[in-house]
């Protein structure tokens, strides 16, 4: 799919999915702009930003802050949240930034085992003795949340090669091999487990069908049958006061732009 056409995936439900399912995130956010020491003065990138929830966090810790998204419903959003933030509808294979502009760039499940040409855009922005951090999923099926999973996979047998592609970056030395040939110095992988949580199942089917992965499936076998089945496995995981919630696992992964 062509980058300015993502916006019609992503950005279709932009305040729905701002504000019901990437709230749940912040803690995957905070937890690799530490790792990357991103606070006052910092020159810091996240690409494919989305609603701009990470931007906002590293404005908030005084950092100089830059998100670079494709979808501009999304980026509307995101300029509410940090003002102050430097904003670009943009491709990130293709990067409007100078060599060394930054000192730290991240992407939050936003560059995939298929994005190498990315990280290296990643890397050429980022400083020698920069870092660069990325976020991707686990393994899905060994997870509690793998019903709400499974839903989202629903897609064409000719989009699955790519899904599944993308989807390899989660398999052991995959993430750490395309640093490697983005002319990065990976460090040790770490895992962070969260929580989706929903109060009931209609708000769960809801933010799940906000996402990008949801427009596929949607394409693939209609949004009623989507919402039917994003209801079932809500359902499935529901219990009596507590609400849906599910344990998601998360990996991460920081690299170091060699001096």
């Amino acid at each position: 799919m062509p980058w300015e056409d993502v916006d019609t995936g992503w950005g279709r439900q932009a305040a729905a999915f701002a504000y019901l399912f990437e709230t749940m995130h912040w803690r995957e956010y905070v937890y690799i702009l530490e790792q990357t020491g991103v606070g006052p003065g910092r020159r810091y990138l996240d690409i494919a930003c989305g609603a701009g929830l990470a931007v906002q966090l590293a404005s908030q810790r005084g950092a100089q802050a830059t998100g670079l998204d494709a979808s501009a419903r999304l980026l509307a959003i995101a300029a509410a949240r940090a003002p102050e933030a430097d904003l670009r509808v943009g491709d990130m294979f293709h990067l409007p930034f100078d060599e060394a502009s930054f000192d730290v760039a991240t992407s939050f499940r936003g560059i995939w085992g298929n994005s190498l040409a990315a990280l290296q855009e990643a890397r050429r922005v980022v400083r020698p003795g920069g870092q660069v951090g990325l976020s991707f999923w686990g393994n899905q099926r060994r997870m509690q949340a793998y019903p709400l999973f499974d839903v989202l996979g629903q897609t064409s047998e000719d989009e699955r090669p790519n899904t599944g592609s993308m989807v390899s970056i989660g398999r052991p030395g995959v993430a750490e091999q395309l640093m490697a040939d983005a002319g990065l110095v990976p460090g040790t992988r770490t895992s962070l487990r969260l929580h989706w949580e929903f109060p009931d199942v209609e708000l769960a089917a809801r933010a799940l069908a906000s996402t990008g992965p949801a427009y596929l499936a949607m394409r693939y076998i209609g949004t009623e049958a989507f919402m039917t089945a994003a209801r079932a496995a809500a359902a499935g995981l529901y219990v009596e006061g507590l609400g849906v919630r599910a344990e998601v696992e998360l990996q991460c992964l920081v690299g170091v732009v060699p001096s």
